[in-house]
Protein backbone atom coordinates (compact mmCIF):
# COMPACT_ATOMS: atom_id res chain seq x y z
CA UNK A 1 0.00 0.00 0.00
CA UNK A 2 1.40 3.43 -1.34
CA UNK A 3 0.89 6.29 1.31
CA UNK A 4 0.59 9.55 0.36
CA UNK A 5 1.18 12.33 2.90
CA UNK A 6 0.00 16.03 3.12
CA UNK A 7 2.23 18.84 5.23
CA UNK A 8 2.43 21.81 5.36
CA UNK A 9 5.39 24.07 7.31
CA UNK A 10 1.99 25.94 9.43
CA UNK A 11 -1.14 26.15 9.98
CA UNK A 12 -4.02 27.39 7.48
CA UNK A 13 -2.82 26.75 4.67
CA UNK A 14 -5.02 24.28 2.85
CA UNK A 15 -3.42 21.08 3.90
CA UNK A 16 -6.91 19.82 5.26
CA UNK A 17 -9.25 21.22 2.62
CA UNK A 18 -6.77 19.50 0.04
CA UNK A 19 -6.67 15.89 1.43
CA UNK A 20 -10.21 16.04 2.20
CA UNK A 21 -10.54 16.77 -1.72
CA UNK A 22 -7.95 14.37 -2.93
CA UNK A 23 -9.83 11.28 -0.87
CA UNK A 24 -12.71 12.50 -2.62
CA UNK A 25 -11.18 12.08 -6.39
CA UNK A 26 -9.31 9.19 -5.38
CA UNK A 27 -12.06 7.21 -4.14
CA UNK A 28 -9.62 5.67 -1.35
CA UNK A 29 -10.53 3.31 0.97
CA UNK A 30 -7.81 4.24 3.66
CA UNK A 31 -7.34 7.31 4.88
CA UNK A 32 -5.98 9.06 7.87
CA UNK A 33 -5.95 12.24 9.92
CA UNK A 34 -2.97 12.53 12.09
CA UNK A 35 -2.88 15.87 13.35
CA UNK A 36 -3.98 14.66 16.97
CA UNK A 37 -3.92 17.83 18.53
CA UNK A 38 -6.88 19.10 16.21
CA UNK A 39 -7.94 16.83 14.15
CA UNK A 40 -10.48 18.10 11.77
CA UNK A 41 -10.68 15.86 8.35
CA UNK A 42 -13.78 14.53 9.79
CA UNK A 43 -15.93 17.24 9.27
CA UNK A 44 -15.06 17.48 5.61
CA UNK A 45 -15.48 13.97 5.47
CA UNK A 46 -18.95 12.99 7.17
CA UNK A 47 -18.78 9.66 8.88
CA UNK A 48 -22.72 7.99 8.89
CA UNK A 49 -21.64 5.17 11.79
CA UNK A 50 -19.96 5.92 15.45
CA UNK A 51 -15.96 5.04 15.02
CA UNK A 52 -14.80 2.11 17.68
CA UNK A 53 -12.50 4.24 20.27
CA UNK A 54 -9.81 3.04 22.07
CA UNK A 55 -8.19 4.68 25.30
CA UNK A 56 -4.56 5.56 24.68
CA UNK A 57 -2.53 5.54 27.52
CA UNK A 58 0.68 8.14 27.77
CA UNK A 59 3.37 8.36 30.35
CA UNK A 60 2.67 7.56 33.77
CA UNK A 61 1.34 10.17 36.81
CA UNK A 62 1.71 9.99 39.68
CA UNK A 63 -1.14 9.06 42.28
CA UNK A 64 -1.00 9.24 45.95
CA UNK A 65 -3.27 7.22 48.16
CA UNK A 66 -4.29 9.37 50.68
CA UNK A 67 -4.99 6.42 53.49
CA UNK A 68 -1.06 5.52 53.76
CA UNK A 69 -0.34 9.34 53.13
CA UNK A 70 1.09 10.56 56.67
CA UNK A 71 1.39 14.26 55.52
CA UNK A 72 5.39 14.64 55.69
CA UNK A 73 5.23 17.19 52.76
CA UNK A 74 8.63 15.49 51.10
CA UNK A 75 6.91 14.71 47.80
CA UNK A 76 5.18 18.58 47.67
CA UNK A 77 8.96 20.12 48.60
CA UNK A 78 10.57 18.77 46.06
CA UNK A 79 8.70 18.27 43.24
CA UNK A 80 10.01 20.67 40.48
CA UNK A 81 7.00 20.78 38.28
CA UNK A 82 4.65 22.36 41.47
CA UNK A 83 2.65 19.15 40.74
CA UNK A 84 1.76 18.09 44.38
CA UNK A 85 -1.03 20.02 45.81
CA UNK A 86 -2.26 20.18 49.11
CA UNK A 87 -6.18 20.94 50.31
CA UNK A 88 -6.89 18.96 53.90
CA UNK A 89 -5.13 15.74 51.41
CA UNK A 90 -2.27 15.52 49.35
CA UNK A 91 -3.17 15.36 45.56
CA UNK A 92 -1.27 15.08 42.36
CA UNK A 93 -2.11 17.55 39.43
CA UNK A 94 -2.17 15.45 36.39
CA UNK A 95 -1.43 18.81 33.95
CA UNK A 96 1.40 19.63 35.89
CA UNK A 97 2.93 15.91 36.34
CA UNK A 98 6.05 15.07 34.35
CA UNK A 99 6.07 11.43 35.90
CA UNK A 100 9.64 12.20 36.66
CA UNK A 101 9.23 9.55 39.83
CA UNK A 102 11.05 11.61 42.60
CA UNK A 103 8.00 11.89 44.81
CA UNK A 104 7.86 7.91 44.16
CA UNK A 105 11.15 7.48 45.62
CA UNK A 106 11.00 9.89 48.56
CA UNK A 107 7.48 8.94 49.63
CA UNK A 108 8.47 6.99 53.33
CA UNK A 109 4.87 5.41 53.39
CA UNK A 110 5.13 4.03 50.00
CA UNK A 111 1.94 5.88 49.23
CA UNK A 112 2.43 7.51 45.95
CA UNK A 113 2.89 5.36 42.68
CA UNK A 114 3.25 6.11 39.10
CA UNK A 115 0.74 4.77 37.33
CA UNK A 116 -0.84 4.84 33.05
CA UNK A 117 -2.96 7.59 32.08
CA UNK A 118 -5.47 7.86 29.63
CA UNK A 119 -3.34 10.89 27.40
CA UNK A 120 -5.93 10.75 24.30
CA UNK A 121 -8.79 8.04 22.34
CA UNK A 122 -7.91 6.48 18.89
CA UNK A 123 -11.07 6.40 16.54
CA UNK A 124 -11.68 3.98 13.86
CA UNK A 125 -14.32 4.80 11.28
CA UNK A 126 -15.47 1.34 9.34
CA UNK A 127 -17.54 2.09 6.70
CA UNK A 128 -17.44 2.45 2.88
CA UNK A 129 -14.04 3.00 3.67
CA UNK A 130 -11.25 3.08 6.85
CA UNK A 131 -10.83 6.01 8.44
CA UNK A 132 -7.95 6.30 11.14
CA UNK A 133 -8.11 8.99 13.75
CA UNK A 134 -7.70 10.34 17.60
CA UNK A 135 -7.71 13.06 19.91
CA UNK A 136 -5.11 13.90 22.58
CA UNK A 137 -6.23 15.20 25.52
CA UNK A 138 -5.12 18.93 26.95
CA UNK A 139 -1.99 19.09 28.14
CA UNK A 140 -0.29 15.65 27.18
CA UNK A 141 2.47 15.83 25.14
CA UNK A 142 2.65 12.26 23.51
CA UNK A 143 1.60 13.70 20.33
CA UNK A 144 4.11 11.49 18.62
CA UNK A 145 3.23 8.27 20.09
CA UNK A 146 -0.09 9.02 19.59
CA UNK A 147 0.43 9.52 15.50
CA UNK A 148 2.23 6.10 15.37
CA UNK A 149 -0.46 4.74 16.79
CA UNK A 150 -3.15 5.96 13.99
CA UNK A 151 -0.86 4.91 11.22
CA UNK A 152 -0.74 1.51 13.02
CA UNK A 153 -4.55 1.37 12.31
CA UNK A 154 -4.62 1.81 8.59
CA UNK A 155 -1.45 -0.83 8.26
CA UNK A 156 -4.07 -3.76 9.53
CA UNK A 157 -6.03 -3.07 5.82
CA UNK A 158 -4.67 -5.02 3.18
CA UNK A 159 -5.21 -5.11 -0.75
CA UNK A 160 -5.64 -1.49 -1.02
CA UNK A 161 -3.73 0.80 -3.66
CA UNK A 162 -2.94 3.66 -1.65
CA UNK A 163 -3.93 5.68 1.41
CA UNK A 164 -4.26 9.38 2.00
CA UNK A 165 -2.80 10.77 5.42
CA UNK A 166 -3.65 14.13 6.31
CA UNK A 167 -0.79 15.26 8.75
CA UNK A 168 -0.44 18.39 11.60
CA UNK A 169 1.15 21.62 10.62
CA UNK A 170 4.95 22.64 11.57
CA UNK A 171 8.17 20.37 12.01
CA UNK A 172 7.22 18.34 15.46
CA UNK A 173 6.89 15.42 17.21
CA UNK A 174 3.68 14.25 15.11
CA UNK A 175 4.82 15.03 11.89
CA UNK A 176 8.10 13.48 12.17
CA UNK A 177 5.83 10.41 13.48
CA UNK A 178 3.74 10.44 10.68
CA UNK A 179 6.62 10.76 7.89
CA UNK A 180 7.37 7.16 8.77
CA UNK A 181 7.03 4.81 5.96
CA UNK A 182 5.18 6.85 3.81
CA UNK A 183 6.26 7.03 -0.02
CA UNK A 184 5.20 10.78 -0.72
CA UNK A 185 5.24 13.87 0.75
CA UNK A 186 3.11 16.71 -0.72
CA UNK A 187 3.96 19.84 0.86
CA UNK A 188 1.46 22.61 0.76
CA UNK A 189 2.95 25.95 0.39
CA UNK A 190 1.15 29.36 1.27
CA UNK A 191 3.14 32.57 -0.75
CA UNK A 192 3.51 34.70 2.56
CA UNK A 193 6.90 35.32 3.93
CA UNK A 194 6.21 33.14 7.05
CA UNK A 195 5.03 30.34 4.13
CA UNK A 196 7.74 30.14 2.51
CA UNK A 197 10.23 30.20 5.40
CA UNK A 198 7.65 27.21 7.12
CA UNK A 199 8.01 25.53 3.73
CA UNK A 200 11.89 25.58 3.58
CA UNK A 201 11.87 24.31 7.33
CA UNK A 202 9.09 21.55 6.90
CA UNK A 203 10.97 20.16 3.30
CA UNK A 204 14.49 20.10 5.26
CA UNK A 205 12.35 18.04 7.61
CA UNK A 206 11.11 15.61 5.08
CA UNK A 207 14.39 15.33 3.40
CA UNK A 208 15.64 13.79 6.49
CA UNK A 209 13.83 10.56 5.47
CA UNK A 210 14.88 10.52 2.14
CA UNK A 211 11.21 10.48 1.00
CA UNK A 212 10.18 11.84 -2.45
CA UNK A 213 8.75 15.26 -2.10
CA UNK A 214 6.45 17.36 -3.83
CA UNK A 215 5.22 21.06 -3.69
CA UNK A 216 2.31 22.72 -4.67
CA UNK A 217 0.90 26.28 -3.59
CA UNK A 218 -2.87 27.15 -2.48
CA UNK A 219 -4.27 31.09 -2.50
CA UNK A 220 -1.51 31.51 -5.03
CA UNK A 221 -2.64 34.37 -6.51
CA UNK A 222 -2.55 36.37 -3.30
CA UNK A 223 0.78 37.10 -3.83
CA UNK A 224 2.05 36.38 -7.73
CA UNK A 225 6.18 37.01 -6.53
CA UNK A 226 6.28 34.90 -3.76
CA UNK A 227 4.71 32.81 -6.01
CA UNK A 228 7.22 32.92 -8.53
CA UNK A 229 10.07 32.36 -5.47
CA UNK A 230 8.27 29.02 -4.01
CA UNK A 231 8.46 27.81 -7.97
CA UNK A 232 12.06 29.16 -8.44
CA UNK A 233 13.08 27.32 -5.08
CA UNK A 234 11.67 23.93 -5.90
CA UNK A 235 13.56 24.13 -9.64
CA UNK A 236 16.66 24.95 -7.64
CA UNK A 237 16.26 21.96 -5.30
CA UNK A 238 14.90 19.81 -7.99
CA UNK A 239 11.63 19.19 -6.48
CA UNK A 240 8.89 18.50 -8.81
CA UNK A 241 6.31 21.30 -8.18
CA UNK A 242 2.85 19.99 -9.22
CA UNK A 243 0.67 23.09 -9.50
CA UNK A 244 -1.35 26.00 -8.54
CA UNK A 245 -4.64 26.50 -7.07
CA UNK A 246 -5.96 29.93 -6.53
CA UNK A 247 -7.99 32.07 -3.80
CA UNK A 248 -11.53 30.64 -4.22
CA UNK A 249 -14.66 32.04 -1.93
CA UNK A 250 -16.67 29.34 -3.05
CA UNK A 251 -13.99 27.29 -1.41
CA UNK A 252 -15.06 28.65 1.85
CA UNK A 253 -18.77 28.24 1.11
CA UNK A 254 -17.84 24.56 0.75
CA UNK A 255 -16.04 24.56 3.91
CA UNK A 256 -18.46 26.31 5.87
CA UNK A 257 -21.58 23.51 4.83
CA UNK A 258 -18.92 20.32 5.52
CA UNK A 259 -18.20 19.68 1.56
CA UNK A 260 -14.85 19.19 -0.13
CA UNK A 261 -13.71 22.18 -2.67
CA UNK A 262 -14.04 19.11 -5.67
CA UNK A 263 -18.01 18.79 -4.35
CA UNK A 264 -19.18 22.11 -6.29
CA UNK A 265 -17.92 23.02 -9.55
CA UNK A 266 -15.31 26.00 -8.25
CA UNK A 267 -12.29 27.36 -9.71
CA UNK A 268 -10.40 25.53 -6.61
CA UNK A 269 -11.73 22.48 -7.10
CA UNK A 270 -10.89 22.25 -11.11
CA UNK A 271 -7.01 23.11 -9.69
CA UNK A 272 -7.11 20.84 -6.91
CA UNK A 273 -8.25 17.99 -9.95
CA UNK A 274 -5.05 18.91 -11.88
CA UNK A 275 -2.91 18.92 -8.79
CA UNK A 276 -4.13 15.57 -8.01
CA UNK A 277 -3.99 14.22 -10.88
CA UNK A 278 0.62 15.49 -10.91
CA UNK A 279 0.40 14.49 -7.21
CA UNK A 280 -0.57 10.63 -8.47
CA UNK A 281 1.77 10.63 -11.87
CA UNK A 282 4.65 11.14 -8.53
CA UNK A 283 3.32 8.89 -6.64
CA UNK A 284 2.99 5.76 -9.25
CA UNK A 285 6.45 6.20 -10.83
Amino acid sequence: MKQLLILSGKGGTGKTTLAGAFIKLAQVKVYADCDVDAPNLHLVMQQSVEPKRTDFYGLPKAVIQSEQCSNCDLCRKNCHFDAIKVNQIYKVDTYSCEGCGVCEVLCPEKAISLKPVVAGNLMLYTNEAIFSTAQLKMGNGTSGLLVTEVKKQIHTIKDVEFAIIDGSPGIGCPVIASLSGVDLVLIVAEPSVSGISDMERIIKTAQQFQIKIAVCINKYDTNLANTEKIELFCQEQNLPFVGRIPFDKEAVKAINHALSIVDLDCISGRAARKVFAEVRKNLFE
